[in-house]
């Protein structure tokens, strides 16, 4: 589908100087839609609302995958790294088409494991990423941007963070000459501006069935969040689309989700894929209509016309002079609207809604636009004294011209004069960062404040006071502490703060209540800020995580690591391990929980891990001791310091108790060096006992394999038990000792262990080692599939440039002979032929030859198998100057 808003986009927000002419040139690659995620798998839960668009409304969407998820576990096979990624990738391009989707651009970054840190992500991405994802934004045109949650919520992976982040910068850089210019001068590519940009899921709630997008309830008033009801019937499959989407979801088998459980029958039983907008340049439904509750909202000003709407290309936009608005000071909005390039609006003007209460002056006269040309209106707004700080309001715009209705809005929050808010963990901070210095504010605040704090202890707690106003301020700062907790003072001031100024105004908070439940079985205590100033007071409401606490004993001797317990040998606590934080609940306890204890001795760790299972999980082979999720296990993690802001710097050891050889086996996973224990973890040794009912884990842990001195008086732990009841390389449930969502990847939300009479070794630094972070992922070289695409749509591979036509080298002939194919390369510079030849079944052979220069040459390509159907040879160029070209020739 393409609309007259292609030929206008480019202009907008005067990023490009004039709008494009209809005689512009259509792109190689011609998308509706595109979806920005990390691996495969990431849309998987948005293939019901693609692919009702593609059946109802011939809408194209293409996805850009930035990893092919080789850090994954593997369900099917023995296949990691780039071997695992050109499986994923297959996964995901079987699955994608059952929605209509045939594009998918891998951009070759790679998946090292699993994380919940975004600035990670970023490091081991590096800077090129966010370049690749613009110049597929270029190249493919898409009117409407679709991503994940950009927001360091818990549990949200670091790679779904990353990805977002690099979606919504795109969405203003493709439009900016002045970003990445080197495409538009070099390349020919030409700044493109997306039309909307929503990210996926939403913060709220709705109910099931096919009222579940009019009923969905934002947790923030202000947001738009539109639904799409996967209980529609597909006309040409005759069932729902909730039903097609769950056997597309089946088909990333290496993933375990072959298993998946069929969705209802009864389509009032499904829900909705939800999607925040982020932002949009073009009108769109107003909320609280039908059209926001339709299908097509999301696509409603972008790709489909409603009924007395404006015309498509019709550019509307409404801006504060700013975002934090003040009770009783006026700030402006201004709005613009601009004509479609080909169509001109006639006589337009804009009127400005505003809550009840709010003051607004100022005529919404917009002229009447000629094609391509913009008018705008002024307006004066005074939120009342009575506002209240905190809230997210919507100031609202609607156009009336002679071709029709829009509408648009914007969040602004009501801010106090001074704002009190408890310190941000490092994560939530970068990303509050991140968020100002592109100028999204309303992605601000996503994440409630948290910190953590051990069961029975106590910690520093600054709360950072920030002065929004234009004059000096002095006040005070109050801590309204739930019951179990006290601090050292209830109320301190501050004095002097300057306009713009920040100041951190510290406490000390006790959990003197020790019996309050931990983690995610009521962890989460809210309690009350209240930061007064000359002009008022203001409130925040953060909260204290408790996480598990304990003391590890000092061993007289050291245990024998057998499998079992003997006498004296553990004399600390017994840690309860039966929490669930993943997964489905447990039946019984029989059917899992565990205890653990642990003591020290010299500069040993020792830990013995008692487990409850009534039905056992795959025994996979020894060579095959990773990614131990899929199968029973125990996970033990450290964060030497107690401070770590991802896994990096933490050691996570993984023990499989039994083996398809009998015995245990040990790796470390996701952490500051990942692989085989016995040459990541030199020294840790590890016993199992297996018996009817169970298992015993024991492990002696060197702490001089740590990453860094241990500090006796916060040493960071958990203690994990993965479950699984099958034979299919799937695990069903997770428990643990500190448990919160995607805690694993989390060393914030460990529990707390203190190691009385603990001294490190002189000398051992307490800074850990630089991380050794897996760094290979498959080259789209190496993906025939990837190979094939580019050779369609005419473009280069992994979103980077393409060769120069001076360097380039392509394949010119193919003939079959025998067990090999002879296959004619003609080259015009010096680079390296990737050579796949394919059928109807897949792959037959492949080669890689280094060309030294230009000239036409023969290679020979070793066959694997006999060629089937429709033979080919597709080709990878890489030049040795830089860039790529695919090439394709039939084998004759």
């Amino acid at each position: 589908m393409r609309t007259p808003l292609t030929l206008l986009l480019a202009s907008v927000l005067a990023l490009v100087p004039t709008a494009l002419p209809a005689s512009a040139e259509k792109a190689p690659a011609d998308l509706d839609v595109l979806f920005v995620g990390a691996h495969p798998d990431d849309e998987a839960f948005s293939l019901s609302t693609l692919g009702q668009w593609n059946e109802d409304h011939d809408v194209t969407t293409g996805v850009v995958t930035v990893t092919r998820g080789e850090g994954g576990g593997n369900a099917v096979g023995p296949e990691e790294g780039p071997a695992l990624g050109l499986l994923r990738e297959a996964e995901e391009r079987t699955a994608v088409a059952k929605a209509g989707v045939r594009d998918v651009f891998n951009l070759d970054d790679v998946d090292f494991y699993y994380t919940v840190s975004a600035p990670l992500t970023d490091q081991v991405w590096g800077g090129d990423t966010l370049g690749k994802v613009v110049r597929i934004v270029r190249q493919t045109r898409p009117e409407v941007l679709l991503t994940m949650d950009p927001a360091p919520s818990p549990g949200n992976h670091g790679n779904h963070q990353q990805a977002a982040r690099l979606a919504v910068q795109a969405f203003y850089a493709a439009a900016d000459p002045k970003a990445f210019p080197e495409q538009i001068t070099r390349e020919g590519l030409r700044p493109f501006a997306p039309a909307r940009l929503l990210l996926g899921g939403a913060r709220g709630a709705s109910q099931n069935g096919p009222d579940c997008a009019s009923t969905f309830r934002p947790g923030n008033p202000a947001q738009n969040v539109y639904g799409v009801w996967s209980g529609r019937a597909s006309r040409s499959q005759g069932r729902t689309w909730g039903a097609i989407e769950r056997d597309a979801q089946r088909a990333y088998a290496s993933q375990g989700w072959a298993v998946f459980p069929d969705v209802p029958s009864d389509p009032a039983q499904l829900g909705c894929d939800f999607f925040t907008q982020a932002d949009s340049r073009v009108p769109f439904p107003e909320p609280g209509t039908a059209a926001a509750a339709a299908p097509t909202a999301i696509l409603d000003g972008a790709l489909v016309g409603a009924a007395g709407a404006v015309p498509l290309g019709t550019l509307l936009d409404l801006r504060p002079s700013t975002f934090d608005v003040r009770p009783g000071t006026p700030f402006t909005v201004e709005v613009t609207a601009t004509a479609p390039s080909r169509e001109p609006l006639g006589r337009s003007a804009a009127a400005l809604r505003v809550p009840e209460g709010w003051q607004v002056s100022g005529a919404g006269e917009l002229g009447s636009p000629a094609p391509g040309r913009t008018g705008s209106a002024t307006f004066t707004v005074t939120p009342p004294r009575s506002a209240v700080p905190g809230d997210r309001a919507r100031v609202a715009a609607t156009l009336t011209t002679e071709r029709g209705r829009g509408y648009t809005d914007r969040q602004v929050e009501v801010s106090p004069a001074v704002r009190g808010t408890q310190q941000l963990l490092p994560q939530v901070g970068q990303y509050e960062k991140w968020a100002a210095e592109l100028d999204v504010p309303q992605l601000r605040g996503l994440v409630p404040p948290v910190l953590t704090l051990p069961s029975g202890g106590s910690r520093r707690v600054d709360v950072v006071v920030t002065n929004v106003s234009d004059t000096t301020q002095s006040g005070t700062v109050r801590l309204d502490l739930p019951a179990g907790f006290t601090a050292d003072r209830a109320e301190s001031d501050y004095r002097g703060l300057a306009a713009g100024a920040s100041t951190t105004v510290p406490f000390t908070v006790d959990n003197s209540d020790a019996s309050l439940k931990t983690s995610n079985e009521g962890g989460d205590h809210t309690y009350t800020i209240t930061t007064t100033s000359a002009d008022g007071s203001s409130v925040s409401r953060p909260a204290l995580e408790l996480v598990p606490a304990t003391s590890i004993p000092q061993a007289a001797s050291a245990p024998a690591v057998d499998g079992a317990e003997g006498a004296g040998e553990y004399t600390g606590p017994s840690l309860d391990i039966s929490r669930l934080w993943e997964g489905a609940a447990c039946l019984s306890a029989a059917d899992c929980s565990g205890t653990a204890k642990i003591t020290w001795q010299d500069d040993t760790l020792f830990l013995l891990v008692q487990v409850k299972d009534d039905v056992a999980g795959t025994r996979l082979p020894a060579s095959d001791c990773k990614r131990h999720w899929r199968t029973d296990s125990v996970e033990v993690t450290f964060d030497p310091r107690g401070t770590s802001e991802n896994t990096s710097t933490t050691f996570k050891a993984a023990v499989l108790p039994v083996t398809a050889e009998g015995a245990p086996c040990f790796e470390r996973d996701a952490d500051n060096r990942q692989g085989p224990g016995a040459e990541t973890a030199p020294g840790t040794r590890v016993a199992s006992k297996v018996f009817p009912g169970g298992y015993a884990v024991e492990l002696a842990v060197p702490m001089e394999v740590l990453p860094g001195a241990v500090d006796p008086e916060h040493l960071g732990m958990n203690i994990l038990v993965y479950d699984s009841d099958t034979q299919d390389k799937t695990g069903q449930t997770r428990i643990g000792w500190s448990t919160w969502g995607g805690v694993q990847g989390d060393p914030y939300r460990w529990g707390v262990a203190t190691l009385p009479g603990y001294r490190p070794p002189a000398g051992r630094p307490t800074t850990p080692p630089d991380p050794v972070i897996p760094d290979t992922g498959l080259s789209s070289l190496d993906s025939p599939q990837s190979l094939e695409q580019a050779v369609r749509l005419r473009l280069p591979l992994a979103g980077g440039p393409a060769a120069k036509a001076s360097q380039r080298g392509s394949v010119t002939s193919a003939a079959g002979d025998r067990d090999v194919v002879k296959v004619t390369l003609h080259a015009k510079g010096a680079g390296r032929a990737h050579l796949h030849v394919r059928d109807d079944r897949g792959t037959a052979g492949s080669r890689v030859v280094t060309v030294s220069g230009s000239g036409t040459m023969t290679v020979r390509v070793p066959l694997t198998r006999a060629t089937g159907a429709h033979p080919r040879v597709v080709a990878g160029w890489e030049a040795a100057a830089g860039g790529t070209l695919a090439s394709q020739a039939r084998v004759r």
